[in-house]
């Protein structure tokens, strides 16, 4: 069944009769945009808009997070100081990498997993300050974009990876110049491989 893209307008029913609850209502009961699942989520859609990737409904299994419209994969990583839940003091920042098997495969390459992407944004909610953190702030994100090549070869087994080794392979840039940035990691390896 292809997945439909909901207006939130949609209500719940109950033998043919509507009830006065709506979509929106449930998206707003069950989202918290600081939670790990929805921050997540969130980082894809805002990766998403900054690589004008269309925006239908969200693959939850796919082998990668976005597809750019020139057919680059994208896998998005995020990660924020703050979190839904109370603190004594800001998260340590680290974000997953580990290679993955698709649902699909079978026994003989689910043995041998990788990573299907061509590049990794790693996305940074950096704000530090429960009292001024806003998720839908864009100014409040900075992206580190690392080719997967990279991550192969450096990182060929690892799960995760610090915020301090991501700063070693990758300089931050904000949302307008994600796209940019996205391109030319994705060139580079083949500029190299040509040399």
């Amino acid at each position: 069944m292809t997945s439909v893209r909901k207006t939130g307008r949609e209500r719940f029913s109950f033998a043919g009769q509507h009830l006065e609850a709506d979509l929106l209502a449930f998206w707003q009961w069950s989202v918290s945009l600081l939670s790990n699942a929805s921050r997540g989520r969130l980082a894809e859609y805002i990766v998403a808009l900054a690589l004008d990737v269309p925006c239908e409904v969200r693959a939850e299994w796919d082998a990668y997070d976005l597809e750019t419209r020139d057919g680059i994969k994208v896998e998005v990583k995020s990660a924020a100081y703050v979190q839904s839940w109370a603190q004594p003091r800001p998260s340590r920042i680290s974000f997953g990498c580990q290679c993955t098997a698709l649902l699909g495969d079978t026994a003989e390459s689910r043995r041998v997993s990788q990573r299907r992407s061509d590049v990794y944004v790693f996305s940074l909610l950096q704000e530090s300050e429960r009292s001024r953190v806003n998720p839908m702030a864009l100014e409040q994100w900075e992206f580190y974009v690392v080719s997967t090549l990279l991550m192969n070869e450096r990182f060929p087994a690892q799960k995760s990876i610090s915020l301090a080794v991501v700063r070693s392979l990758a300089s931050a840039v904000s949302f307008i110049d994600l796209a940019a940035k996205v391109r030319a990691c994705n060139v580079q390896p083949l500029r190299s491989m040509l040399r």
